[in-house]
């Protein structure tokens, strides 16, 4: 009988005797693994950049081992990898770990989701960008922004586009209290305003650029990363808001040092993760005021004690303003997203 005329029923299999052995539970360490910064994500694909700042700085495609399971990766984070990370243009490495994040921004879907959904990891400046006219500013939008760049202890950086179009003294006057910096700028094609300033701002820094479609962030990106061709768009004429033209959030190189990522035009900024009292935190001319607040004080309430810190005169001159726009921000955790 040949080989080829053989079917399961004449092969003979002995038995294990010791049993079949368990699966183990220890995962390899893949402590050898290539460390790596994401760029990009597109479709379960991640674009890695290996070795950043050295003479072999390669681009390398990779994608989530199974072994992370549900654990998502975003742009910034810093990936351990395994496989092929030549960057050739069939080269496809595994992301096996994601090494601990000095940062992460997060938003929820509205404020009643307690799931956080984080943006980017590892930065340390958030650039809101609004745009003074067409389409008009959304302050609420850009409060949400402030609460959440507070809330993960990132640095933020108030920059209004389109100045040409509008006196932007009453905009500003509404966040003087909070003593954001900011930039104002126009482009007004063959001359960028204010674009040195925004460069000097983000120079050595790790920023992220957030703000609603049409503000001119794209525009501000390619002035700022004359490599980075963002797609750029007009305003509705019907709705007055912009037409979305980044799909993804990417991490480009300064020129001058530092990095911008850029993300994709929002419409909403949902803050349902965010504890109201790490807002407080950023006000410490307020803070030693809440130390006779009711337990479980919301800081916005007939029974703070924050009033009659403020009105002592404990908190100086700016109190009042002070206070005012510490409860804006708390209100604006709980309400309406809008403009």
């Amino acid at each position: 009988m040949s080989r080829r005329d053989l079917d399961e029923d004449d092969v003979r299999v002995r038995p294990n005797r010791r049993g079949s052995r368990p699966r183990s539970k220890d995962r390899p360490r893949h402590e050898d693994a290539t460390i790596g910064f994401v760029t990009g994500v597109d479709r379960g694909r991640y674009t890695t950049l290996v070795d950043q700042g050295g003479s072999d700085e390669r681009i390398v495609l990779s994608m989530k081992a199974r072994e992370l399971g549900r654990k998502g990766i975003i742009v910034g984070d810093r990936v351990a990898l395994v496989g092929d990370h030549g960057g050739g243009p069939d080269a496809l490495a595994r992301i096996v770990r994601i090494e601990p994040r000095a940062s992460v921004l997060r938003r929820s879907a509205d404020d009643t989701d307690p799931v956080e959904r984080g943006i980017v990891a590892n930065v340390d400046q958030l650039v809101v960008v609004a745009a003074l006219a067409d389409p008009p500013p959304r302050p609420r939008l850009i409060d949400r922004c402030l609460v959440a760049a507070y809330d993960a202890e990132l640095d933020p950086l108030l920059v209004l586009t389109k100045s040409d179009l509008v006196d932007p003294s009453d905009f500003l006057g509404q966040y003087a209290p909070l003593e954001v910096p900011y930039v104002v700028t126009s482009d007004r094609g063959a001359q960028f305003d204010g674009l040195e300033n925004v460069r000097a701002l983000l120079a050595g820094r790790v920023s992220v650029l957030v703000g609603h479609s049409g503000v001119g962030k794209s525009t501000l990106v390619n002035a700022l990363v004359p490599t980075a061709d963002r797609a750029t768009g007009a305003v509705n004429d019907v709705t007055g808001r912009g037409r979305h033209t980044s799909t993804s959030a990417v991490a480009l190189r300064l020129p001058g040092g530092g990095w911008v990522i850029d993300t994709p035009g929002i419409r909403s900024f949902g803050l349902a993760h965010v504890d109201p009292q790490r807002i407080i935190e950023h006000f410490p001319d307020l803070e030693p005021g809440t130390a006779e607040c009711p337990r479980g004080c919301t800081h916005d309430e007939e029974e703070c004690a924050l009033d009659a810190w403020v009105a002592s005169g404990a908190a100086g001159p700016a109190g009042p303003a002070r206070l005012d726009s510490l409860r804006r921000l708390l209100r604006t955790r709980t309400a309406q997203q809008g403009d």
